[in-house]
């Protein structure tokens, strides 16, 4: 009978020692848990800061792109109003020379004619780039409007174009011997 209370002992023992190690791996895979689902809800709200951080870039990358957009449209614009201040610089010296070549007796009318008609138009360009920069700035430009500003743009390079060889008749008129003009 020892040896069978012994060997209870022994196996109560044992009993003893498996149910203090279930409650300690219990207690740890607890902790786990919890240690699991911590991670979980942290890796939650990190992917909800990234999600919130790349809406946030989308939007400045878009509004870096308007803001692109808009400054390349402005500098075109100052450039055409640029290049019209200069067109009617170098119409009205035309006219000016065409008038001067005529007041000393040749016959130029047709001509400075089509100086006029284009220093004009130039004027207008000047003053119309200057109105539709104060207009463009309370709402926005229309496409019938640039259509008719292209249209006059193509007729304009044909007189130009018409002018030029004018002006190198005038240029040819200058160099010649007894022909001097004072400008």
């Amino acid at each position: 009978m020892d040896r069978l209370a012994a060997e209870k002992e022994t196996i109560l023992a044992k009993l003893l020692s498996a149910d203090v190690q279930l409650q300690s791996v219990k207690q740890k895979s607890s902790a786990q848990a919890r240690r699991i689902e911590e991670l979980e809800t942290g890796l939650a709200k990190v992917d909800a800061k990234i999600e919130t951080s790349k809406v946030m870039v989308d939007k400045s990358i878009a509004m870096y792109r308007a803001d692109a957009e808009a400054a390349q449209m402005q500098l075109k614009e100052a450039s055409n109003r640029e290049q019209h201040v200069t067109d009617l610089a170098k119409c009205q010296s035309l006219r000016e020379i065409l008038e001067e070549i005529h007041a000393r007796g040749f016959e130029l009318s047709d001509e400075i004619a089509r100086a006029r008609v284009l220093e004009a138009e130039d004027t207008h360009l000047v003053s119309f780039d200057d109105e539709d920069d104060d207009e463009e700035s309370s709402r926005g430009g229309s496409n019938e409007e640039l259509e008719e500003e292209v249209a006059l743009e193509e007729d304009i390079d044909t007189d130009r174009f018409m002018l030029k060889h004018a002006f190198s008749f005038v240029k040819i008129l200058l160099l010649q011997p007894g022909f001097i003009a004072v400008l």
